[in-house]
C-alpha cells in the first residue's frame, strides 16, 4: 500500500523538483522617476506593494489611498511603489517631471515612483513581464490602471488585486499584514 501511494505521488514530487525557480523580482533592473538606475532589492528587504498608476485615470483618485496605506504600513516594513503607465486610453500622457509635480502637488505622495514604463504586451517592461508571466504564481494581462502587485521579501508574489481593490480595503489590507508577518 505505501508502495502505491509513493507510486502515485511521484510524478507530482518530481515535477516540484524540476520546476523552474521563481524569478528574483526584486532583482529586475528599474529606473527611478529621476531616471536613475535600481532595483526594488534596494528597498531594504521589506515587502513591496507594485501599483501601475496614471494622473487621467477613473481610478487616479486611489493615489490618496496608495498614501494612506503607505503611511500606515511603511513601518512595519512596507513600500508602495507608483510605476506609471500609458498603455490604458493615454490615460499617463506626462513626462517624469510632469508625473512627479502632479503626485506631490495632488496627492502629496512620498511613496516612491518608477519612471513610466510599458505593462503589457510585447513591450512590456521586464518587472512586469515577470509580475504577470506565468511563473509568478499570478498570471494574465495587466486589464487596466492601478493594478497591485505584493511581493513578499522574498522577492516572490504573494498576491495580485485589481484596479477595483481599493488600497485600504480589508481585503488588501489582510494580504500585507500576512505578508508582513512571515
Amino acid at each position: 500500500m505505501k508502495r502505491l501511494a509513493f507510486l502515485l505521488a511521484l510524478p507530482l514530487l518530481m515535477s516540484t523538483l524540476n520546476a523552474a525557480p521563481a524569478p528574483d523580482i526584486l532583482k529586475i533592473p528599474v529606473k527611478d522617476i529621476a531616471g536613475k538606475d535600481t532595483n526594488l532589492a534596494g528597498l531594504g528587504g521589506k515587502a513591496v506593494l507594485v501599483v501601475n498608476v496614471a494622473s487621467k485615470c477613473g481610478y487616479t483618485r486611489q493615489y490618496a489611498g496608495l498614501e494612506s496605506l503607505y503611511k500606515a504600513y511603511k513601518d512595519k516594513g512596507l513600500v508602495v511603489v507608483g510605476v506609471p503607465c500609458n498603455d490604458f486610453g493615454g490615460q499617463e500622457p506626462g513626462t517624469e517631471a510632469e508625473i512627479l509635480q502632479f503626485c506631490s502637488s495632488k496627492y502629496n505622495v512620498t511613496f516612491p515612483l518608477l519612471g513610466k514604463v510599458a505593462v503589457k504586451g510585447e513591450a512590456a517592461h521586464p518587472l512586469f513581464a515577470t509580475l504577470t508571466g506565468d511563473a509568478a504564481g499570478h498570471p494574465g494581462p495587466v486589464k487596466w490602471n492601478f493594478n497591485k502587485f505584493l511581493i513578499a521579501k522574498d522577492g516572490s508574489l504573494a498576491a495580485r488585486f485589481d484596479s477595483k481593490v481599493e488600497p485600504e480595503s480589508e481585503e488588501l489590507k489582510a494580504a500585507i499584514d500576512k505578508v508582513l508577518s512571515k
